[in-house]
């Protein structure tokens, strides 16, 4: 099974779907733009983040995020949803004519 990272940034909701997982886990890793004050939380299967490797396999991932977050401010972080299997990072945007949509709390 391919470890597959998802980097949301902080006060969006993921625009694609999720990495397939009973459960996910947000890592405590942020990302941060080193320009700005923008910052991403990174997204990972619960089970494949508690295994043994989990720091080794995920190195490479989490490099490449962190370049493509890097890479975004020149766009102005319009970018909300990054995801890498670790060889290319896919970046998901919101169509057209559609606002993004912030994060809402939940009723409780």
């Amino acid at each position: 099974m391919s470890l597959v990272i998802a980097a949301i940034r902080t006060g969006h909701d993921p625009v694609a779907k999720l990495p397939e997982a009973a459960f996910h886990r947000t890592l405590e890793t942020q990302i941060v733009c080193p320009k700005c004050d923008a910052t991403y939380n990174l997204v990972v299967d619960y089970n494949l983040s508690i295994g043994r490797f989990f720091e080794e396999e995920s190195r490479r991932p989490i490099m490449l995020l962190r370049k493509a977050v890097m890479l975004g401010h020149s766009n102005g972080h319009r970018v909300t949803h990054f995801e890498t299997a670790g060889v290319a990072v896919t970046s998901h945007t919101v169509a057209k004519g559609e606002p993004a949509k912030p994060v809402t709390a939940p009723h409780v």
